[in-house]
């Protein structure tokens, strides 16, 4: 009797720490399956021009975007790289923008097909793993701003 008493706790904490991890694995998979899925979207999402010119970005908002890419400009030309220190300068960029955004419409739908990729890129810059890793991301964002100064003035 006393080996049954013994026995249904081990088994018990057994089944549930198998349980556990088993749910924890599967809320990482739903995790990364979803932020799959966002990224897949923002991909096919192609930004359209209005009528053949760019989209006009409100005056309080092109502000921050011109200066995360004048932090870019300068950041590519110095030798000495703090892709940290760059990323944190452009995410409180983002912040500013994002919580200063006025734009309505089919101009403001358009920005966002933008500009959701963009906090992806600046967010996979702040998480690089090392230099070659972070130097990558530093070119998808100097593409992005390509794309930008294409759709948008």
């Amino acid at each position: 009797m006393k080996k049954i008493t013994i026995l249904i706790p081990v088994i018990s904490l057994f089944l549930f720490s198998c349980g556990n991890t088993s749910n924890e694995k599967s809320k990482e998979q739903t995790e990364t399956v979803t932020q799959k899925e966002h990224q897949h979207n923002a991909e096919i999402q192609t930004i359209e021009l209005n009528s053949g010119k760019k989209w006009k970005v409100d005056a309080n908002m092109i502000t921050h975007i011109r200066n995360m890419e004048k932090d870019i400009i300068s950041f590519a030309k110095v030798t000495q790289k703090d892709y940290k220190s760059l990323s944190e300068k452009l995410q409180s960029n983002i912040d500013l923008l994002t919580s200063n955004c006025t734009m309505k419409g089919k101009a403001h739908d358009e920005l966002h097909k933008w500009l959701l990729p963009y906090i992806d890129l600046v967010k996979e810059l702040s998480e690089a793993k090392d230099e070659a890793d972070a130097s990558e991301q530093f070119e998808n964002i100097q593409i992005s701003f390509t794309t930008f100064n294409q759709y948008f003035q």
